[in-house]
């Protein structure tokens, strides 16, 4: 077989995964080899040539006549321009939704006077239900604050009831006022007044000086995260499970999606969808699922008041039910919804897509406009990323608040943070380092010692590593995807390196002293050692005779730390077991 450059670029030896980002050879490998429309087998055919993936394929059978006529066809394609998605304008919402008579205001409305600072204003509406009110009623308010005007989209939560939710973020009184294409809603006045935060209530997490986190108030905040992508999706009895083992846990974020997954070990049908309808008969993209929303909400809550963040996906690739291929005004409208109704959780972060370059309907310029609408729709301006698969989005964009990364080197993970900080100058959260686990997959078999790690490797460079946990089990309930209970054994130690980490200094910072041993500091304050995988029976130091230290032996497998009698000042030795796995902390002694 020849292997020519051709019009397309693509020859028997291209990659699959590359033969699919081009639309025309997508849409003509996925016609002939019917087996590509599941993505778990897209995944692991993905590095294959085109010549291997055809000529092994099913449905090919073996033909090399047609094996030939299709590669020839691939390499015949023009050019992939991959030409922007126009945004279909949509008519609505309709201005002869309500007739004239209707008077302006007569709407029922409720809402509480009182309301608490990082806690939600709602404002209750009892309009009208004729029609499609989801696409033929535009309605938010304006809500003045103590510091000045900001605009909030309201959403319909089915059988005639409207909603307006403010996440409150200042004390004092606020009023309001409601603007809409329907007159019953229109013009409705009122006034509440928002009071001291509640115990435990810090508000929505925001980027601290640079590379590190803090919730609105100013609290710190120390990202340690996991991953259930669709956990909320389960059943109430998986699902509680689930919440019983995040509040035993280390984690206080998780990573989650709003649509559901297709994937290896995630082959259930979910009972509810973001849309009406079902995977039979197809959805109806203009008309949300209430009681899925309002599920979702309640899980959000109860993470809440676990203290977890959710860290919200809003696209991926995993899909069998069309959500990964909507038409753009679909995509822009369910962001606008999705942003109504939970951008008033404090707890909530936007991730707009797990592995964007594997959604291949969607080009750079969707992700920039649904970054746009997630700003222009989110008055409490949460935080916001971009995940990857094989190539990292432009992290340096404005609208990205954080790295949200996954690993593109087999070994290297958390050893990157210190090149990436200084590459995108934001905070580092790599939340996908690979897993612990068993599976047969490269990122999910790593063990319990290795994730541990990686997490301190991550620490010690500044950066935030993420967990996940991917062992078999016979009824294919594994936690990375489905939630239940964690089997693995890195989430002990983790929660050990998360109470060094939130011990230290706030402005702990990586800090170069030796060049073949990461370490995090504060000049002449704090120093954190981490030596990995590596097991020095000793280790020699050279420092300011001014300043004395009291020194911690830490293990940090075994979770101990051992305090050395002696202070250490100038040159000085410090003992080490000679395993791997050690740290050393070092802390100044004033008086």
């Amino acid at each position: 077989m020849s292997t020519t450059t051709t019009a397309s670029g693509l020859t028997p030896q291209t990659s699959l995964h590359v033969a699919l980002r081009h639309p025309g050879a997508r849409e003509l490998l996925l016609h002939h080899l019917p087996e590509l429309r599941d993505t778990a087998t897209q995944m692991i055919l993905g590095g294959r040539t085109l010549a291997l993936v055809l000529a092994t394929s099913p449905a090919l059978d073996g033909d090399e006549e047609q094996v030939s006529r299709l590669l020839a066809e691939l390499g015949g394609l023009p050019i992939d321009a991959r030409p922007e998605r126009a945004v279909a304008p949509r008519p609505r919402p309709r201005a002869d939704y309500e007739s004239a008579e209707v008077r302006p205001g007569s709407a029922e409305a409720e809402w509480s006077p009182r309301a608490t600072r990082f806690g939600r204003f709602e404002l209750v509406l009892r309009g009208p239900a004729h029609g499609n009110p989801f696409v033929d009623v535009d309605l938010s308010a304006e809500i003045e604050t103590p510091t000045g005007a900001v605009r909030v989209r309201g959403f319909y939560d089915g059988d005639g009831t409207y909603r307006i939710r403010h996440l409150a973020q200042e004390t004092g009184p606020h009023r309001f006022r409601t603007l809409s294409s329907a007159p019953s809603l229109h013009g409705i006045e009122g006034a509440f007044t928002v009071d001291d935060a509640l115990p435990g209530a810090h508000g929505p997490v925001r980027v601290d000086r640079g590379f590190d986190f803090a919730y609105a108030d100013g609290t710190r905040y120390v990202p340690v995260g996991t991953t259930a992508y669709v956990w909320t999706h389960q059943g109430d009895d998986l699902e509680e499970s689930t919440l019983r083992t995040l509040a035993a846990s280390p984690f206080n974020k998780i990573r989650m999606c709003v649509f559901p997954k297709s994937y290896l070990y995630n082959r259930n049908e979910p009972e509810r969808f973001p849309f009406v309808g079902d995977g039979d008969h197809g959805f109806d993209l203009e008309r949300f699922d209430v009681a899925y929303w309002a599920h979702l909400e309640k899980r959000i809550d109860d993470l809440a008041r676990l203290g977890i963040e959710a860290d919200l996906i809003l696209f991926h690739p995993y899909d069998r039910w069309g959500f990964a291929e909507m038409p753009a005004d679909a995509d822009d409208a369910y962001l606008r919804y999705a942003v109504a109704r939970l951008g008033s959780f404090a707890n909530v972060w936007w991730a707009l897509a797990n592995e964007y370059d594997l959604l291949a309907a969607k080009t750079e310029g969707d992700w920039e406009r649904f970054a746009a609408v997630i700003q222009a729709e989110d008055p409490a301006d949460h935080l916001r990323s971009i995940h990857n698969c094989f190539d990292f989005y432009d992290q340096t964009r404005p609208w990205i608040t954080h790295a949200s990364v996954q690993r593109r080197d087999l070994y290297k993970t958390a050893e990157m943070t210190t090149e990436w900080r200084e590459m995108w100058s934001k905070p580092i959260v790599i939340d996908e380092c690979a897993y612990e686990g068993d599976i047969d997959q490269g990122w999910g078999n790593i063990t319990g010692e290795e994730m541990t790690r990686r997490f301190w490797e991550g620490a010690v460079r500044g950066g935030f590593v993420g967990h996940g946990e991917t062992y078999v089990d016979p009824q294919e309930v594994l936690w990375w995807s489905k939630g239940g209970e964690l089997h693995g054994t890195s989430p002990a130690r983790i929660g050990f390196l998360r109470s060094i980490v939130e011990d230290a200094p706030r402005d702990l910072a990586p800090i170069a002293i030796d060049w073949d041993i990461p370490s995090a500091g504060v000049e002449n304050e704090y120093y954190l050692f981490y030596y990995g995988f590596n097991q020095p029976r000793f280790r020699r130091f050279v420092w300011d005779p001014a300043t004395a230290y009291e020194v911690d032996v830490i293990d940090t497998w075994n979770m101990t730390i051992e305090t050395l009698p002696e202070r250490h000042r100038g040159r000085f030795v410090i003992e080490l077991p000679g395993r791997p796995y050690m740290a050393l902390r070092f802390r100044a002694v004033t008086g």
